[in-house]
């Protein structure tokens, strides 16, 4: 995308914010995920920051950070490139929450894949997560798809389009633009 996407301003507020305060209303603590101390130090004092402390390994970095600042905590993972997510997105995935799975995740646009950068993991995820981590496999899909995972449809109205290209933005851009104007 050639900069952060966590700083994109979709709905009035760089994004990170505008999710963290939505996020508010479902969770009991809210963090904003942070590679490094840079990005960290530039998070706005008003909000918690959870620093990688499994570096270079992307969303599934963040995940394992989590859940080993907090072992015994269910997290609701949202990701920074996500501007379309909304409550209702976000309460339909907390209302079918399943504990008896490792995680709850929609199925993706592509494939009907799990979405794991839109989850909640359960606890016991920990132990799975480390254990594909240590036969090399670091992304949280894959993880997904070889567990026990309860699989959401997916909400459709591009509720999950992500934004990782400057011709993604602009459609994004699009779609944000024509549903306030409704």
């Amino acid at each position: 995308m050639g900069e952060d996407k966590s700083l994109i301003n979709w709905h009035g507020k760089e994004q990170r914010y505008h999710m963290a305060d939505m996020l508010e209303e479902f969770c009991d603590e809210v963090f904003i995920s942070c590679r490094d101390d840079e990005q960290q130090d530039g998070v706005d004092k008003g909000y918690n920051t959870l620093r990688d402390t499994f570096i270079g390994l992307g969303p599934m970095g963040g995940i394992l950070s989590a859940l080993r600042e907090q072992p015994d905590a269910a997290w609701l993972v949202v990701a920074c490139d996500l501007p379309l997510v909304d409550r209702t997105v976000i309460q339909t995935l907390t209302d079918n929450r399943n504990t008896n799975a490792i995680a709850t995740a929609f199925k993706s646009d592509y494939k009907d894949l799990p979405e794991p950068v839109i989850t909640i993991y359960e606890p016991e995820s920990y132990d799975i997560l480390l254990q594909f981590l240590s036969e090399g496999i670091t992304c949280p899909r894959k993880v997904l798809i070889n567990s026990n995972v309860h699989l959401l449809t997916n909400p459709g109205n591009d509720a999950l389009a992500n934004a990782n290209t400057p011709e993604e933005a602009e459609r994004i851009r699009a779609i944000i633009k024509s549903n306030i104007n409704v």
